[in-house]
């Protein structure tokens, strides 16, 4: 079963709010909070870019304790790149938190997003905390939402439930994104909840394995950023035995997890910056994982494709340049090409003008589907790419204005 009202706050024991402190215009929404009734297991996955915001290098350092209990994020301020200064107020914001609910500073994680190199103004935010805390509810899983947008044009939630050991168990997300969006994260933040009672090495894992079959098969931009994180909480109240890697209930977490954070994921894709289109490249037949992903990932970044994407101009053969130039060992006599089910490309050559009218109306389509076979070997991957139309060159020539 699924709900997008609820979000964060669908599991038993979550409450959350969004209220404006001051980092936005007036009456925007720019400070969420989330918090858990009680600690529990917390797994986290963060950006690869090796310039890193200050609320990560913070919250890497609480991970290590492998419990967390409330997450506390600002939009509009990303405090990357702001030295020493943006690292104290991070801890500031922790500090904030965790004096306001009472609980160890370390099982605060701080989230930020928005222009960098600005310094955030801290007491802004902390002046804001109380009113925050004041506002927690069951049902501000939405305000909260809200609160961490940034270019995005509407918020991204989602609950999946399933049964779990014999009891009811609740995933519950929000994220944010709509630019600087790739592989290995971008300008996103995603934020998990579950009232599953799991052991924390389960719980990363399951996030890890999550990640990469969604935060890290999407891409907008080919741009990835200093401030992308993905955590997820856990406190137990569903109270099932716990979760232990290896075992079936795992099994049947990690599906869950993952089917969550692809509807995130997706969402931001659906949501990425003057996107018209979302399409998921399926590369197959390949000798290895790695070199499926590294096919897909060529042609979902290649800028003719994404262009042509945009144009509707069903111009396969930008396909087959993408194919050729991944440095992946091709052999063309064994490729074939299918956009949906319209098969296009046989042993490397175009299946002729009939198939061609049939995938320009393909191309029509909002959402469809590129299926790439190698025929090399028994390996797959996926990602979902988007189309790069006017609107992006807009919003990103003007964003900091």
């Amino acid at each position: 079963m699924k709900t997008y009202a609820s979000g964060v706050t669908a599991p038993q024991g979550f409450e959350a709010a969004g209220i404006h402190c001051g980092i936005k215009k007036p009456g925007i929404l720019d400070l969420a909070l989330l918090v858990s009734t009680v600690s529990g297991p917390i797994a986290g996955v963060f950006t690869k870019n090796r310039v890193v915001a200050a609320p990560v290098i913070l919250d890497r350092r609480h991970l290590r304790q492998h419990r967390g209990r409330a997450i506390i994020v600002n939009s509009g301020n990303a405090n990357a790149c702001t030295g020493t200064q943006g690292l104290i107020a991070a801890k500031v914001m922790a500090s904030a938190v965790a004096q306001g609910l009472s609980i160890p500073v370390n099982q605060v994680f701080v989230g930020s997003t928005g222009v960098i190199g600005r310094v955030l103004p801290i007491d802004r935010v902390r002046a804001g905390i109380p009113t925050l805390i004041a506002h927690l509810s069951e049902k501000g899983g939405r305000q909260a939402a809200k609160a961490i947008l940034t270019t995005d044009l509407r918020p991204k939630t989602i609950a999946v439930r399933a049964k779990i050991g014999g009891r009811v168990v609740t995933i519950g997300g929000m994220a944010k994104g709509s630019g600087m969006i790739h592989p290995n994260m971008a300008t996103m933040l995603a934020y998990l909840t579950t009232d599953a009672a799991i052991a924390p090495a389960a719980l990363q894992r399951a996030l890890k394995f999550a990640v990469d079959q969604s935060f890290n098969c999407i891409t907008v931009d080919g741009d990835t950023s200093t401030n992308d994180t993905v955590l997820c909480l856990a406190n137990g109240l569903a109270k099932n035995a716990s979760i232990q890697t290896g075992t079936r209930h795992y099994r049947q977490f990690e599906r869950l997890l993952t089917e969550a954070s692809q509807a995130l994921a997706l969402a931001i894709c659906r949501d990425g910056e003057g996107v018209t289109k979302v399409v998921k490249i399926v590369v197959g037949g390949a000798t290895t994982a790695s070199a499926a992903k590294r096919v897909a990932t060529t042609v979902a970044t290649s800028n003719l494709v994404k262009t042509a994407l945009f144009g509707e101009d069903a111009n396969w053969g930008r396909v087959m340049g993408a194919i050729g130039r991944s440095g992946v060992p091709i052999d063309p006599n064994k490729l074939t090409v299918h956009f949906d089910n319209v098969l296009m490309v046989k042993r490397g050559m175009g299946a002729g003008l009939v198939a061609e009218r049939k995938i320009a109306q393909v191309f029509k389509r909002r959402e469809f589907t590129i299926s790439v076979h190698l025929g090399q070997g028994q390996s797959r991957a996926h990602i979902w790419t988007t189309d790069l139309s006017y609107d992006y060159i807009r919003i990103n020539a003007s964003y900091r204005s």
